[in-house]
């Protein structure tokens, strides 16, 4: 059954409002939001604060978060409904189809996307061993959900957001904002490309073998087997895009 938004770990979601970087503000309330939602931290039809509240949490101006909100709705990720009960609410868009995403990945270079794997391996690996040190055990239990839904999951884009979001919560549960908003960023970059390997049964449950050996391992307080495990779970999807690269 999958996770219910009320089940999202807090961590992760306050990495979702947190203040935004004092650069190009409204790229930036954008990209956050926009990654949020794409992953499903926010959920389909959720509603969003309202523009004084969510404009105070990400720290701009109203006018910024009209500008982004703008865009957001350009994008297909927000609607708008006017009248009593009206705001913004999350509109969740279907992954792109295979033959998009193919031509998408026509745009990386295999030296590109290997540069990508060792980047997101390492920051996984890091935030797997913060994890280790710092995480009770009681407050993984989002992330054995997330594992434990991998499993029984079909279809490539659902397989693709929940892989994306135990990344995100592994960041959060390693209790690193800024760890957090760079696995938010990596899924909004290229994230999606993803969907092209997880749709295959055999990656996926690879995937999930790592992902609950990780989790025993951050129970345990195996720093080290930790951040492995981590890192192997992003260097060996990636290998396998690599390997859709060199074939197209």
């Amino acid at each position: 059954m999958p996770v219910r938004q009320d089940q999202i770990d807090g961590g992760a979601r306050r990495a979702v409002f947190s203040p935004v970087d004092n650069r190009a503000r409204v790229d930036t309330v954008v990209r956050r939001l926009g990654d949020a939602i794409e992953l499903g931290l926010l959920a389909d039809g959720e509603q969003l604060p309202g523009e004084s509240e969510l404009a105070g949490q990400l720290g701009v101006s109203t006018v910024t978060l009209r500008e982004a909100l703008m865009a957001l709705r350009q994008q297909g990720l927000l609607i708008t409904r006017r009248g009593r009960g009206g705001g913004s609410f999350v509109s969740l868009p279907e992954l792109p189809a295979e033959e998009r995403l193919r031509t998408r990945l026509r745009g990386w270079s295999t030296e590109e996307l290997r540069d990508l794997g060792d980047h997101w391996a390492a920051l996984s690996g890091a935030a797997a061993r913060l994890a280790a040190q710092r995480t009770e055990p009681e407050d993984l239990s989002q992330l054995r959900r997330i594992a434990d839904e991998l499993i029984r999951v079909g279809g490539a884009a659902a397989r693709c957001r929940l892989y994306g979001r135990f990344h995100v919560e592994l960041a959060a549960a390693a209790q690193s904002a800024r760890l957090t908003r760079e696995q938010l960023a990596l899924q909004g970059e290229a994230g999606a490309l993803l969907c092209l390997v997880l749709a295959d049964d055999s990656c996926r449950e690879e995937v999930a073998v790592r992902q609950r050996g990780l989790i025993s391992a951050v129970q345990d307080g195996d720093h080290a087997t930790a951040g492995t495990l981590a890192e192997r779970c992003v260097r060996e999807p990636v290998a396998r895009l690599v390997a859709v690269r060199l074939a197209l």
